[in-house]
């Protein structure tokens, strides 16, 4: 699944892509074949084109695969070895920690002047600098330097010859032209490693921009075991693309002043990776859903029904196949629009209409029945039963009998509302009665008064 973060970093690439005239290079990094199926490849495209990155566009390249350069990674690691930059190593771990008399500290370079030629298990190490620093030259975090002392001998090769991912990373981008590279913070500790693989194969290191970290309430970093994560999972409950877009854009960059919402061509057209905040930034789902809620209002009445679609059929829709009625639901939609955030809570905003009976909620039942209510009910129904059947001739009847009963509508409304849709809260309840009709109306009114009765 497409983590959060990951469709986060894809933005700001595609950004910086766009502003620059350059190119968004989509790598699939798939050596692990454990965690390579073709179908999560097409998952990572379709995430991309739901977020407005589309494979169709002059400005996307790839998918490239990590697993088809094989050879010229295994060439760059004998060019290591050939210029003197990389040396060949047989100790075992349990001899590194024997010697050091620690599992923590690195390799101790004790095979460095041995001279080791290849052989099978001798796996191939970068010879790191034994002075000075490494200084990554970071748009997000200045220029942080890093000791040479403190990077050990790394492993480029291993036994059997096969790259690292470190190496083979640092080869795909220097074949593929790759001259900025923006990712998650957490990446950070192996930048100092490939930039000095970069200078060693001969070619100036990219442009990078390392970018803070998404946390949680408990500033946590967002974790797929305890975190709702994958864009997917946001969109399958009814998130907008749009949405997901401008509020993930804003983690951690801001274009400046009071608006918020903005489209994803102006956010583009805004965005400085100068400007990326370095601190952690939080992912709120309460300001996510607030975001949503202000794209759904601003759908058209047309795009509303549509983007409602999956979720009045199965497997979220529980009334009986072939009891949709699109007409009705098309009247009340514009009503929904202005109520929910997300588009998955239309299905309870409207499910009353097209059960063969009300909701039973008893939490809403208990809440809205105190003693009285029979009487109003009784009252409502007897009205009901000649009152003109619009929602101004059915309020009017209603405040009628709640002025009758020395309460006011929002007293009286409340278990008709529950004895007709099954909730305490829901669409405008006129509105809702005049679209569910007068003969389905009184069946539930006499059901609520049987059941009160008992």
């Amino acid at each position: 699944m497409f983590h959060v973060g990951g469709a986060r970093s894809a933005l700001y690439n595609w950004a910086v892509a766009r502003q620059s005239g350059g190119t968004f290079v989509l790598r699939i990094e798939d050596t692990d074949a454990a965690r390579n199926k073709p179908e999560w490849t097409r998952g990572i495209i379709d995430a991309l084109a739901s977020i407005g990155i589309s494979e169709s566009d002059p400005a996307f390249e790839g998918p490239y695969f990590q697993s088809q350069n094989a050879d010229r990674h295994r060439e760059a690691a004998q060019r290591l070895y050939a210029t003197g930059r990389a040396y060949y190593c047989d100790c075992t771990r349990e001899q590194v920690q024997e010697r050091t008399g620690s599992q923590q500290l690195g390799y101790d370079g004790f095979c460095r002047e041995r001279g080791l030629e290849y052989a099978e298990g001798r796996a191939l190490r970068f010879r790191t600098p034994d002075e000075g620093a490494t200084v990554v030259v970071d748009l997000v975090r200045g220029e942080p330097a890093f000791p040479n002392s403190a990077i050990e001998d790394f492993v480029v090769a291993r036994g059997d010859g096969s790259p690292v991912f470190l190496l083979a990373n640092v080869v795909d981008d220097l074949a593929e032209g790759i001259t900025q590279v923006i990712r998650g913070e957490e990446h950070l500790s192996n930048t100092p490693k490939q930039q000095l693989l970069w200078e060693a194969l001969g070619v100036a290191p990219p442009v990078w921009a390392h970018l803070p970290v998404i946390v949680n309430e408990k500033r946590q970093k967002l974790s797929k075991r305890r975190d709702k994560v994958a864009l997917e999972d946001y969109l399958a409950e009814g998130y907008l693309p749009k949405a997901m877009v401008n509020y993930l854009m804003l983690l951690g960059w801001g274009p400046g002043g009071d608006v918020e919402i903005r489209p994803q061509e102006e956010l583009e057209r805004l965005f400085r990776l100068k400007d990326v905040n370095g601190s952690s930034a939080f992912f709120d789902v309460k300001k996510l859903s607030a975001f949503n809620g202000a794209y759904v209002r601003d759908l058209s009445p047309e795009e509303f029904i549509e983007a409602c679609g999956p979720w009045l059929t199965e497997p979220y829709a529980t009334w009986a196949p072939g009891s949709f009625d699109a007409a009705a639901f098309a009247t009340l939609a514009p009503l929904a629009q202005t109520r929910i955030t997300v588009l998955s809570e239309i299905t309870k905003y409207v499910d009353w209409l097209f059960l063969a009976e009300p909701v039973d909620d008893e939490a809403s039942w208990t809440k809205a029945m105190k003693p009285g209510a029979d009487a109003i009910v009784k009252d409502t129904r007897e009205r009901y039963a000649t009152a003109p059947w619009d929602a101004d001739s059915l309020k009017t009847a209603l405040e009628e009998v709640a002025g009758a009963h020395g309460l006011k509508l929002g007293k009286a409304q409340a278990p008709v509302r529950v004895a007709v849709t099954g909730r305490t809260v829901g669409l405008p309840l006129f509105e809702s009665l005049e679209v569910l009709g007068r003969e389905r109306t009184l069946a539930r009114l006499d059901a609520a008064l049987a059941r009160l009765a008992e």
